[in-house]
């Protein structure tokens, strides 16, 4: 299992890339990590050129050696590499897993949405930095090496289509050429340092969207790190997801085992083809 590691948002360290490497090897030692260099590139906020970075990605995708492209951290930055990069994939590209979250949710919506790889919401090297973020990498290479169960958020179901998104990336990403096909599936949201009123703004922009697009229903993640506002906004995040659910009639399920933290769970695109549950 060769896995190729590429930053299309912000730039990670090699000291935390060795720290990666030694525990792979330790927990998964059938797994050949590979850190491209553009993952130590810095060019202002972002890892490297807008083409620098669609290119490594672009390079690891159509190399047929690798069976896993792996984001290496989040940010910003792949919104402006995506549908370029998704254009030049190749044949070899379409047989790998790929997985991140958070702002590489633009790259998992416009793979997913091309039909390209086993698209997966999971952590990413960068969770390494985490209080408990050992527990976080290990999880993601269960599943890309092993595609073990106990990996997945609880509620992803066989026979059941999933996709999951960091919610202000997934606002930002409605109505753009990135945005993917969600009929029927089971959309599963989170977020991170977003005061409430702008949690609450994403979320009439993103219900709004998708108040056609055929849901199978809503799961609301952990909404973390919130910061306090000059007087009380009113309502937590739970009751906002609930409001804007029945406005726009999604079905809203209940919450869901992702965030931006080291307990993130897994979470396949499309049908799971097995399941946490017992």
């Amino acid at each position: 299992m060769k896995i190729g590691i590429c930053a299309p948002s912000t730039p990670f360290t090699r000291e935390d890339a060795a720290r990666v490497s030694a525990l792979a090897a330790t927990s998964h030692p059938s797994a050949e990590l590979y850190f491209h260099d553009q993952c130590f590139a810095e060019a202002g906020h972002f890892a490297g050129s807008d083409d620098e970075r669609r290119d490594a990605f672009v390079e690891i995708a159509n190399d047929p050696s690798f069976d896993a492209v792996w984001f290496v951290r989040g940010g910003y930055g792949a919104c402006r590499i995506a549908e370029d990069a998704v254009a030049a994939l190749k044949p070899a590209a379409t047989d790998k897993i790929y997985m991140g979250y958070s702002d590489a949710g633009n790259l998992l919506g416009a793979l997913y949405g091309a039909g390209i790889g086993r698209v997966c919401h999971g952590p990413m090297p960068a969770d390494i930095r985490r209080a408990g973020g050992e527990a976080a990498v290990t999880r993601a290479l269960d599943w890309i090496v092993h595609q073990s169960p106990h990996a997945l958020e609880p509620h992803v179901q066989t026979g059941e289509k999933h996709a999951a998104f960091n919610l202000m990336t997934l606002a930002m990403m409605a109505g753009t050429p990135l945005m993917p096909d969600l009929n029927g599936h089971v959309l599963m949201v989170e977020e991170v340092s977003e005061y409430l009123y702008g949690f609450d703004r994403a979320f009439f922009n993103v219900s709004t969207h998708l108040q056609s697009a055929g849901l199978a229903g809503l799961r609301l993640g952990r909404v973390s790190d919130v910061p306090e506002n000059d007087r009380p906004f009113g309502e937590g995040a739970e009751d906002i997801a609930r409001r804007w659910c029945a406005k726009t009639g999604i079905n809203y399920l209940g919450r869901a085992d992702i965030g931006h933290d080291a307990d993130n769970r897994i979470v396949p695109f499309g049908l799971a083809t097995s399941s946490a549950a017992p």
